[in-house]
């Protein structure tokens, strides 16, 4: 049981610098540059499924929080959050939260690849990378308003969605195509690790 303790904080530790390091992979494209840490956070929260899904995303962003420069770009601190992207940052929590609920705790059978397993799995990531845009599109759709910079033609939600989602639905369609598959394939070896009723199955 020690063991399984050790290994479930281990790699919730590694799942949370691998979303760290997400921050140097980026693309610019008009206020929001494309990113990987979104898909990266769903990947390990479906990953580890369950109760422990959304603790790397949280590790990542208390890391951001307290100053250390591991969000997008490299930046770091409360401004990030205050900012008009800031909303983003808890969608990822809340996204990775709903994914591994949805996924649920991986297990050895999964190896068999079934329908029913595909669909969960597909269904987790998915729904996880559409969950994390929801408090983004809030917060910056305030912001947009506040600041002014929503067209007399639009609406505020109108202007949020060409400037925060449609833009960067082909990617995220192409993020999903890959985390799947990966999933699909480690979810297995990550149960026989990390719970101690694997071996049951």
């Amino acid at each position: 049981m020690k063991n399984k303790s050790v290994l479930k904080i281990s790699f919730i530790a590694l799942f949370a610098a691998i979303i760290c390091f997400g921050c140097f992979i980026r693309i610019p494209l008009g206020v929001i540059p494309i990113v990987l840490q979104n898909a990266l956070c769903i990947l390990c929260a479906v990953l580890l499924g369950g109760v422990l899904a959304g603790a790397p995303a949280a590790l990542f962003l208390i890391a951001g929080l307290i100053g250390l420069p591991v969000y997008s770009g490299g930046t770091g601190g409360l401004a990030v959050w205050l900012g008009p992207t800031g909303g983003f940052l808890p969608g990822y929590l809340l996204g990775a939260v709903v994914a591994g609920f949805i996924a649920g705790k991986p297990s050895v059978t999964e190896k068999k690849l079934t329908v029913k397993v595909v669909v969960r799995v597909s269904a987790a990531v998915v729904t996880g990378l559409v969950i994390l845009y929801i408090p983004g599109v809030i917060r910056f759709s305030y912001w947009a308003t506040a600041a002014g910079k929503v067209p007399a033609d639009k609406t505020a939600l109108a202007y949020t969605m060409a400037a925060c989602v449609i833009p960067y639905i082909p990617g995220d369609i192409l993020k999903a195509v890959i985390a799947i598959p990966v999933a699909l394939k480690l979810r297995p070896v990550l149960a026989q690790y990390l719970y101690e009723d694997s071996n049951k199955y």
